[in-house]
């Protein structure tokens, strides 16, 4: 495993600050009044010394008590290594009253004042299966090509889970102004309720509406999704449309002007192909789909 401190150091204090998310398990109101302090749980595989108990111990003995249906990390020691990159260590602490295993989970580091130093995506199955109501000590490394400052804060630093807020419905201003409030609605719901985000990372189009006008014109609306923790902007998009049959019914580059698409929106848009670009006569457009042309 690691080691952060030095054989025979006294002054052994944690430097870091503690962050917290709730899991989706449910408890009653009696039970979020209660509080716990998880025990320590080294990994299986680690062959701690008395020392290495000693001092986790006695970190994790200094971190405040959860409330119930809480997961933590409480950041214990920062420093760099021998090539640059940020090694974090921290308590990974559950009040959860069952086994808590993770996944791929995104972590950011923070300074003192809440900016962001680093940020990545970590296995947390590496840590194993972490027991009822306990504490798992854990280091976690930040690239020093991700770091965004040469010199790491001493203390009152954080480490916590990047979670995503939710996913909303973002309105053009010609959308907000000619959308009715019951259509403008339909649209929150479908995107905030009814639909699945897309994942974490990924940008995504999905088909809504398609319209041939008698001009022979074909109007294609799109839920343009950004799953992102950045704002996306499309400068042009290039976009092929298929029909029920799986036949292409048109292609064609449209010419956004900066079309932006903020972090974890979607946002409507309607991309119009003049009847020159049409390719295929009575489409069936009971089912279809449009996609950008990579």
């Amino acid at each position: 495993m690691f080691r952060f401190f030095k054989r025979g150091e006294q002054n052994i204090k944690k430097q870091g600050l503690d962050s917290t998310i709730e899991s989706e398990e449910r408890v009653t109101r009696e039970d979020q009044e209660a509080s716990i302090s998880p025990k320590l749980s080294l990994h299986p595989d680690w062959e701690a010394t008395e020392e290495d108990r000693y001092v986790y111990q006695f970190l994790n003995n200094n971190c405040a008590p959860l409330k119930p249906n809480q997961v933590s990390l409480s950041g214990a020691n920062l420093t760099k290594d021998e090539n640059g990159n940020a090694v974090v260590t921290a308590l990974v602490r559950t009040s959860l009253s069952t086994p808590l295993t993770l996944d791929v989970m995104k972590l950011v580091l923070m300074d003192s004042e809440k900016n962001i130093i680093a940020k990545k995506s970590f296995n947390f199955k590496e840590l194993g299966e972490i027991p009822p109501a306990s504490s798992r000590p854990w280091q976690f490394t930040f690239e020093k090509e991700s770091l965004k400052t040469k010199d790491l804060p001493k203390e009152n630093w954080t480490l916590a889970f990047q979670v995503a807020p939710p996913h909303k419905l973002d309105l053009d201003e010609t959308w907000e102004n000619n959308l009715s409030e019951n259509e403008k609605e339909s649209l929150k719901n479908l995107v905030e309720k009814e639909m699945t985000p897309p994942k974490d990372g990924e940008v995504n189009f999905q088909s809504l509406q398609a319209d041939q006008a008698k001009n022979g014109n074909l109007h294609i609306s799109l839920l343009l999704r950004n799953g992102t923790d950045q704002d996306v902007t499309f400068e042009q998009i290039p976009l092929i449309v298929e029909d029920a049959m799986g036949e292409q019914v048109a292609e064609g580059v449209f010419q956004t002007k900066d079309l932006l698409i903020k972090a974890y929106t979607t946002k409507p848009w309607t991309f119009i192909f003049p009847a020159s670009l049409i390719q295929k006569e009575n489409a069936d457009f009971s089912r279809w789909r449009a996609y950008p042309n990579q």
